[in-house]
């Protein structure tokens, strides 16, 4: 799998860094541009890195991170204890990211984690959104909950790159 080194110089300025272990773009703005890379379970220095999905649109990111400085985090974690068919689809999102992962190898020191807190928790907003918009609708209830809590300032229709 090769990643266009093109897509890797945009995913490069729009972190601010090089990027490690892109093994693909996962998700694109409507212009083209990378929203979501998908990522090694091995980074290239040997570390383990359970996030598959990895958001890289500066628009993106800086909406999730209101929504995460607002402590939405809680909220939604408080839900998954009261919330049967929620929490089950959160596990069913954790079993899909697990299976994503594991199409690009199996590392030991990760397996069984997923990434964003799941399936027992919420942790990490800027994961799940990247798992909604790489995945597409329905398969991860609190990722495309929170896009449709964005979509006022930043959706995946719309480019603002």
């Amino acid at each position: 799998m090769a990643v266009d080194p093109a897509d890797l110089d945009v995913v490069a300025a729009q972190l601010g860094r090089v990027p490690r272990g892109v093994v693909a773009v996962a998700a694109r703005c409507v212009c083209g541009r990378p929203t979501v890379v998908r990522t090694a379970p091995l980074l290239p220095d040997g570390t383990p890195f359970p996030t598959t999905y990895y958001l890289t649109s500066p628009g993106a990111v800086a909406a999730v991170s209101t929504l995460e400085a607002g402590g939405l985090m809680r909220e939604l974690t408080a839900r998954l204890g009261e919330d049967d068919e929620l929490a089950a689809a959160y596990r069913a999102a954790h079993e899909a990211y697990l299976r994503d992962r594991a199409e690009l190898g199996h590392v030991e020191q990760i397996a069984g984690v997923s990434a964003g807190g799941m399936p027992t928790r919420v942790k990490c907003l800027h994961v799940l959104v990247a798992h909604s918009l790489a995945a597409g609708p329905g398969v991860n209830p609190i990722g495309d909950e929170v896009l449709e809590l964005l979509r006022d300032v930043w959706r995946p229709d719309r480019c603002t790159c």
